[in-house]
């Protein structure tokens, strides 16, 4: 490979196309005769549907039709098992009468123009039968968390494997026990959710939707509505982010598709922003507990970690925080427990490092809790306490440097200079505190194929259904095909997200380029070889002389036995510095240090653009994102990208990235794992840790907002 390309930093493939509006996202897509639809959702949180009145939102102007539970358009029930289909909501829209949770939807307008459809939605008359819904954790039922992905949600390691927490702790000089809150947060992608639904005929679908799996929707949507998956088409050229909420179809897609076939006209269904609060998913909120107990020298002993979350009456989603714990630290007890609850509350999903985050705000916290109360610095303590296995799976760790990141990050950040009691570090006026955490995500890689054409003009064509939601992988699989191929990156063309292409996987669990680069590389040799060359400049010149149109292959990898031999993950560390008025509690980020092991770097600029998003995105975690859903009607108090608060420009520093390691070839042929969901990891633990550093108080309870200081 011509490593001149692989690692530096290369201008965005798309970057062109989406600042001057050329690239089409989902519900940009032209087709001839299209109508909309316009949701009805539920206006209470638990109950039935006594009446349903349709008549004057079916004689309004420009109205075709109106669809409810009692005329709903024809699904068939998925397989719903991850492999052969995935819907994010096990209840298939319109159902039946009941209602689960506020927002829900009851109905769909469908008219020439979106304004007809939305005024004649608010036009439908509902009457409810009504049931006191469970809003509050308080009043919920809590019961041992389901696996996740075949992982139990429950591990006991030494003496905590035998109940005897007591015993085993007995000879620590140190115990904590604290419990951190996490609140719910909102997807809330630049782009919302949008679908456009085009059947050619009854048997012929094609989707225009914005999916982070487009062979899996296809496979979905193929069983929704009884078809092959070869008579089913995603198009997703583009996504305005997606973070987890786009990777299955939602009720509002499958019933768009749906409604489409009946009428047998392309149909446009966009989500405001007020409905996507309610149905589109979110992170929920989670209370956690942990133990820690550990001798003078700072050696951990034990680590109890229990959690507890929250989903919706329609599906099971467990926000899996304590699978991360086993990994960061070694400790000869472990005890780890997943709690979860119903509640009358729309589903919650995958959001950027599901699990992982949330569980790494506790535990993170919980270190740094115990390094001031034994007097340890805590870069010190997790460095005595580092993992040289994964406990679960006895397996080594591949190409490791969570070492190099802590001393990399504290030389950098300057951390020596830390003074060593809170409340000593004052600025013009303002306590200064500076704090650290450590971050980890595991390596994920799945199988894919991508399709490489040699045309007779001199460039490459990479095709594959893989796609990019903004992570760069336009960029990359550009990059990765030129150092194969030795041209230069602008006689690459890509072209990703569109089912016709071969299965190039998901993206999501930070496992695309993982996957897509090893198939990018092999698609390379295959084309060489099917041309008879060894660079593509033989190549062009051996088309020029048959006059053919292009040399064409397609390459594919998959995981081997490498996951019996290795365990793999990415991991980092966040420095940060937080200045603070104390009188106002107005509370600035003025300085971020963050140093990532990710195995091989493929773009420095679009790498380390992803640690900065992640970063940025777990500080509106840590100081302002937060959801309230109404205690009498269920709905979250937040309606719109102005009273959900997030991070502007003015709230974020300097965001120092480095990358420290070298490729882990155990992985995959690359070396290369993912970036995209690692950078939020920690982060919210930093921040809190440089709070209590300030301040003397520790606030175990996020969003850590002003009135939290007063």
């Amino acid at each position: 490979m011509n490593n001149t390309i692989i690692g530096t930093g290369i201008n965005r493939k798309d970057g062109q196309a989406k600042v001057t509006g050329t690239a089409t996202y989902a519900a940009e897509h032209q087709i001839p005769n299209l109508i909309h639809g316009y949701l009805v959702t539920a206006s209470i949180a638990n109950g039935k549907i006594k009446s349903i009145n349709t008549q004057a939102a079916a004689t309004a102007p420009g109205v075709i039709t109106v669809f409810t539970h009692k005329n709903a358009p024809k699904i068939f029930k998925p397989t719903n098992n991850f492999v052969n289909s995935k819907i994010y909501e096990a209840r298939l829209p319109l159902a039946d009468d009941t209602i689960h949770y506020a927002g829900q939807i009851i109905g769909l307008v469908v008219a020439d123009t979106f304004e007809q459809a939305r005024d004649a939605a608010h036009l439908v008359k509902v009457e409810y039968t009504t049931q006191k819904p469970i809003l509050d954790p308080k009043q919920a039922t809590f019961k041992n968390a389901p696996s996740m992905f075949g992982e139990e949600m429950k591990f006991e390691k030494g003496d905590f494997a035998t109940g005897n927490f007591a015993d085993s702790m007995a000879g620590a000089a140190v115990k904590i026990t604290a419990t951190y809150k996490t609140a719910t947060e909102l997807h809330a992608p630049m782009e919302p959710h949008a679908i456009i639904a085009h059947w050619q005929n009854p048997d012929s679908l094609t989707v225009y939707e914005a999916t982070q799996w487009v062979a899996g929707s296809q496979n979905t949507y193929s069983e929704l509505f009884g078809l092959t998956p070869e008579r089913v088409r995603i198009v997703t050229p583009f996504l305005g982010g997606g973070f987890g909420s786009k990777a299955f179809p939602w009720p509002h897609g499958i019933l768009c598709a749906a409604a489409a076939r009946k009428l047998q006209r392309p149909l446009k269904v966009v989500l405001s922003r007020r409905q996507m609060t309610a149905n589109s998913g979110h992170r929920s909120a989670t209370e956690q507990t942990v133990r820690l107990a550990a001798n003078a020298d700072g050696s951990l002993q034990g680590i109890e970690h229990t959690a507890k979350s929250y989903t919706s009456p329609v599906d099971v989603f467990a926000e899996p925080c304590t699978n991360i714990t086993a990994v960061m630290y070694a400790a000869p007890n472990l005890r780890l427990q997943q709690e979860l609850a119903v509640m009358n509350i729309g589903t919650p999903t995958f959001m950027r490092a599901p699990g992982e985050n949330p569980g790494l705000y506790a535990l993170e916290s919980a270190m740094d809790e115990l390094a001031w109360e034994l007097g340890i610095d805590p870069i010190e303590l997790r460095l005595k306490n580092e993992t040289k296995e994964n406990p679960r799976r006895g397996l080594p760790f591949s190409a490791k440097h969570f070492a190099e990141c802590l001393r990399v990050g504290a030389e950098q950040f300057g951390w020596q200079e830390r003074p060593k009691k809170p409340r000593s570090l004052t600025r013009d006026g303002k306590l200064i505190g500076w704090g650290m955490a450590g971050c980890t995500f595991p390596g994920l890689r799945g199988a894919a194929s991508v399709k490489i054409r040699l045309l007779a003009d001199g460039t490459a064509h990479v095709l594959t259904s893989g796609n990019d939601m903004g992570t760069g992988a336009y960029t990359i699989v550009a990059s990765t095909a030129a150092a194969g191929l030795g041209l230069p990156v602008e006689k690459v063309r890509v072209e990703l997200g569109d089912s016709l292409f071969p299965n190039g996987s998901i993206a999501g669990g930070s496992q695309m380029t993982a996957t897509l680069i090893p198939a990018v590389m092999v698609a390379c040799e295959e084309v060489l070889k099917t041309a008879q060359a060894k660079t593509a400049q033989e190549a062009f010149a051996s088309l020029r002389q048959s006059q053919r149109a292009a040399f064409e292959a397609t390459g594919s990898s998959a995981p081997g036995q490498e996951g019996s031999k290795w365990a793999f993950q990415s991991w980092g560390a966040h420095f940060c510095e937080i200045s603070l008025d104390e009188e106002i509690g107005r509370l600035q980020v003025t300085r971020w240090v963050s140093v990532m092991n990710i195995g091989k770097v493929m773009n420095a600029k679009t790498a380390a653009s992803q640690i900065r998003g992640a970063v940025i995105m777990g500080i509106g975690q840590a100081l302002m994102e937060e959801c309230h859903f109404d205690p009498n009607i269920g709905y979250p108090v937040v309606y719109d990208l102005a009273t959900y608060h997030y991070p502007t420009h003015a709230d974020i520093p300097r965001i120092q990235v480095s990358f420290v390691g070298e490729p882990d070839l155990n992985f995959n042929p690359a070396g290369v794992r993912g970036v995209g969901e690692i950078g939020i990891t920690g982060v919210a633990p930093a921040i809190s840790n440089a709070i209590y550093h300030a301040t003397g108080k520790r606030i175990r309870d996020l969003p850590i907002t002003p009135d939290k200081f007063l």
